[in-house]
């Protein structure tokens, strides 16, 4: 039976406090990232005699201390190449005479628009009639920001989450569990990718492999969540949920770049389901699979380190007696009669 005496004033002192506590973080875990973004160890490629890109190379270190990273090519063909193998975010071309900005808006459209202004302030804009700067790797015309790919970023990090839940919730049996969160990847995967590529016209490139890194970017997410949960209850999904909440989708850097996080942030998210999943979906729909290894390989790792949990979680559950039936605990505690 509830009682209907009002709380002591300490605990609602208590709840008030722990609420502060959780706004707080939530403020902190995605405002932080997006207020200290700025441009750091940027990769882009310049292109051109050696004069030439030591004198750009120094320009830009008198602009933008430490904003870039920059590999010296010979040619227009080879800062082209590691554009599109997403070794650069884009290039600056002095070896056809008039200098050139080449970018890739696809890989992210911010540092497009940093570089693009960086090329005008350094007088390679305006006099060619705005034919200095040129999209190697353009996004969709049906969105040019890339408003799709940044917003698809916390779909695929609650999907993971809400089908562990759920998953948990409606069903028994760890097996049963697990096939249904990959049934759930493939399913949801292809959904998501057909509306941000047929219905939202935010992708290009192969449906079915967009498909695959968005369905890999939800299992990783859904089986690890389920594993912690097998072993650790429902602290285990909270726990989980957190760090792919609070943690993984701030640093994901899938609306600016990974680069443009402060600090090591930007490692961390890479490291992370919902930061390596992003990165994938982008080599997948505009680069032809280039630079696809490491976020595959960081996806794979957690979905084993997530079927491994549920696996443990199985073989405890099997190592657990069962318990008495009602009849013979019935007997048992039957004093005998002579």
């Amino acid at each position: 039976m509830t009682s209907d005496k009002p709380s002591p004033w300490p605990q609602v002192a208590a709840v008030v406090g722990l609420l502060s506590v959780i706004i707080s973080v939530l403020l902190t875990a995605f405002a932080w990232p997006a207020v200290r973004s700025s441009v750091h160890d940027i990769p882009i490629a310049v292109a051109g005699p050696a004069p030439a890109v030591q004198q750009v190379t120094a320009a830009l270190e008198q602009r933008v201390p430490g904003g870039f990273e920059i590999t010296a090519v010979a040619d227009t063909a080879a800062a082209e190449q590691l554009i599109r193998d997403r070794a650069v975010y884009g290039a600056i071309d002095l070896s056809t005479g008039a200098p050139q900005v080449i970018t890739a808006s696809a890989a992210s459209a911010p540092v497009t628009q940093t570089l693009t202004a960086l090329g005008a302030a350094l007088g390679q804009g305006g006099e060619q009639g705005g034919k200095a700067v040129r999209d190697l790797v353009a996004l969709p015309s049906d969105d040019p920001r890339g408003a799709g790919l940044a917003a698809g970023a916390l779909p695929l990090v609650l999907g993971g989450i809400l089908a562990a839940a759920l998953l948990t919730a409606r069903l028994r049996g760890i097996g049963r569990k697990v096939v249904a969160a990959c049934a759930f990847a493939v399913t949801g995967g292809l959904a998501m990718a057909a509306i941000l590529q047929f219905w939202l016209g935010s992708l290009n490139g192969d449906y079915l492999a967009n498909a695959g890194a968005i369905a890999l970017s939800i299992g990783a997410t859904a089986l690890t969540l389920l594993g912690l949960e097998s072993l650790l209850g429902a602290a285990g999904l909270g726990l989980g949920a957190a760090l792919m909440m609070l943690v993984g989708n701030p640093l994901s850097g899938v609306s600016t770049a990974p680069e443009m996080l402060p600090g090591w942030s930007g490692v961390l998210g890479g490291f992370l389901p919902p930061g390596a999943g992003g990165s994938l979906l982008r080599s997948t729909a505009f680069f032809d699979g280039a630079g696809a290894t490491q976020p595959v390989i960081v996806l794979l790792c957690w979905l084993a380190v997530g079927a491994l949990l549920c696996l443990a979680a199985g073989l405890r559950a099997r190592r657990r007696p069962l318990p008495a039936p009602a009849g013979a605990a019935a007997r048992e505690s039957t004093p005998a009669t002579v």
